[in-house]
């Protein structure tokens, strides 16, 4: 992951420096969001239709709300380490890998904003 780089050593990813971690947080969102996705679909098919009402009066509810934003903030977060890791792994210009890497982090920061604040919206009642 770029540990023979400028950009590698910069960003203190060399050996034994924040591959690990890198890779163990990959893990542990993706079993996020195994499970959260399987709560979110099972859900969904347990809802008596998925019309505007149903899916906003089912997304009021605390805990459906607090699930769901956990969702959206857990996949933009795995998105973000995914991208990364391809970014670093196929493009070799440092001065690419590295607006690419800004605008993913921004993308996945602001993505995941929208959506958390559109779920806290209708959860507080502000769907219409």
């Amino acid at each position: 992951m770029g540990s023979g780089t400028g950009l590698g050593r910069v960003r203190g990813l060399g050996s034994a420096k924040q591959g690990a971690h890198h890779w163990w947080m990959q893990r542990l969102t993706a079993a996020g969001n195994v499970l959260l996705v399987s709560w979110f679909f099972i859900s969904l098919v347990r809802l008596p239709d998925l019309s505007h009402a149903v899916v906003t009066d089912w997304l009021s509810a605390p805990l459906v709300a607090v699930a769901t934003i956990l969702l959206a903030a857990n996949m933009f977060w795995h998105l973000r380490l995914g991208l990364q890791v391809t970014v670093e792994d196929y493009v070799h210009n440092e001065a690419s890998k590295l607006g690419l890497i800004v605008l993913i982090n921004f993308f996945a920061v602001g993505a995941g904003a929208i959506a958390i604040f559109s779920i806290a919206k209708i959860a507080f009642g502000g769907a219409a």
